[in-house]
């Protein structure tokens, strides 16, 4: 449809996520509930005619990282369990992860491990379930050693890591939320803000393109010398783009120090080349690799491990110091602080209006044309059910020309939309099909 010569609602599906369409091939009807929610123009401009851009994210295998998609791994399976024997999500949060750093000693052909990784999991989870007893040690050790076989090349988890287990049974108040509302639609476990935006811009995109590629298998296959743990940060400037990444070379590939830094320039050359082809508003882009390398000092000069993470004895990490739920660490962005990994996926705002404020902006900006970018607010207030947020908000920077009327109707359709399916929106998530990190 237009609005006073300017394209609103674009001609084409809309997100996974879109209500209508889900509600279609169910064959329901959902009706809006009410709420109070606000459209509004964004102060300054959006993210991508700013001059300066910085943009962040930690690859699988940064200790960071691990923190968060172990306890989410864990609270997936929890959640399984729980259906199983109760047939719903119950009570657990499991986001309070700690991943202390191990003890290494790398060496040209292959160093040593000393001291293991730990991983303490923590915070809450019910325990008993009818009289019967949940293998809660069983699921989360199970769960914890497959994700770093699965994940980490080189890490041996029954070798390599020791997992401490912390979780313990929640209090009933919060127990209590579960299990009452509407069916399907659980109570906000917290008073919390959230916040979600869309479009990625060119930097956001180059900075995940740029982490995907170097964890790809392929290109695992073509540098088998480096470990999963990358990180990545962009800085643009007008439109010339850089990047500096850190890439954790595994030792028994390595056996002199030119072999090192023969092989670090092909890894930049490859990385800068396909970063090259994916250009289109930006001029440029130049990477850097390992800044911290000196060639000429042997070890002290290069990034060597030996399990292909830092974790093995360089840094720990912990949930919530990663990437948000989008994958990325965006500076110039308002971000939610909230840490989606590992909390309930049916009751816990932190994680479903975290996500559910993104799958909002997306939607938004790929059905409107007069929306170049859009931002989505949600809060909610504990004890009320989900699909009555306490407030929600939506602020856009428009196209040339238009006016926020022209956008008001069209996303307060899709918000209270969105908001009436959040009960197949936790669904999902309860089945670990989105990613949190």
């Amino acid at each position: 449809m237009s609005n006073g010569g300017h394209p609103v609602a674009k001609d084409r599906p809309r997100s996974q996520y879109q209500l209508a369409q889900q509600g279609a091939d169910r064959g329901e009807t959902f009706v809006a509930p009410p709420f109070e929610f606000t459209v509004e123009q964004h102060p300054v401009a959006s993210v991508a005619r700013r001059h300066v851009e910085f943009v962040e994210r930690k690859g699988v295998g940064h200790p960071d990282s691990i923190c968060d998609a172990v306890m989410e791994s864990i609270s997936v399976a929890l959640s399984r369990t729980y259906v199983d024997v109760a047939g719903q999500v119950l009570h657990h949060n499991v986001d309070k992860g700690l991943l202390v750093a191990g003890q290494t000693t790398p060496r040209m052909g292959g160093g040593k491990v000393q001291t293991p990784m730990r991983l303490v999991v923590g915070d809450r989870a019910t325990m008993v379930v009818n009289g019967r007893r949940i293998a809660i040690d069983e699921i989360v050790e199970s769960t914890a050693q497959r994700w770093f076989k699965e994940h980490l090349r080189f890490v041996d988890p029954l070798k390599h890591l020791v997992i401490q287990n912390e979780l313990r049974p929640g209090s009933a108040e919060l127990v209590g939320i579960y299990g009452h509302g509407q069916p399907g639609i659980h109570l906000a476990n917290d008073t919390s803000a959230v916040v979600g935006f869309a479009p990625l811009s060119e930097t956001e995109h180059m900075v995940l393109a740029a982490e995907r590629l170097l964890n790809s298998s392929a290109f695992k296959h073509e540098f088998p010398e480096t470990g999963e743990d990358v990180k990545v940060m962009g800085v643009r400037r007008g439109r010339e783009l850089r990047l500096v990444v850190a890439v954790a070379f595994v030792d028994h590939h390595i056996w002199e120090e030119a072999t090192y830094f023969h092989r670090k320039d092909a890894l930049r050359i490859r990385l800068n080349e396909f970063l090259e082809t994916k250009l289109n508003a930006l001029d440029s882009v130049d990477v850097q690799i390992n800044a911290l390398d000196q060639q000429g000092r042997g070890l002290d000069g290069m990034y060597l491990t030996v399990l292909g993470t830092s974790a093995e004895a360089g840094d720990g990490g912990e949930v919530g110091r990663g990437n948000r739920v989008n994958g990325l660490i965006s500076f110039c962005r308002p971000m939610t602080m909230e840490a989606a990994a590992g909390k309930n996926p049916v009751g816990h705002v932190g994680k479903v209006y975290n996500l559910l404020a993104h799958e909002m902006a997306a939607t938004i900006h790929e059905s409107l044309d007069a929306v170049e970018e859009v931002y989505i607010w949600l809060c909610s207030q504990i004890g009320n059910p989900l699909d009555k947020p306490w407030c929600a908000s939506a602020q856009v920077a428009l196209a040339e020309g238009a006016t926020t009327s022209d956008v008001v109707e069209p996303i307060r359709e899709i918000v209270q939309n969105q908001i009436a399916g959040i009960g197949m929106f936790t669904e999902r998530l309860a089945r670990g099909e989105l990613h949190v990190c």
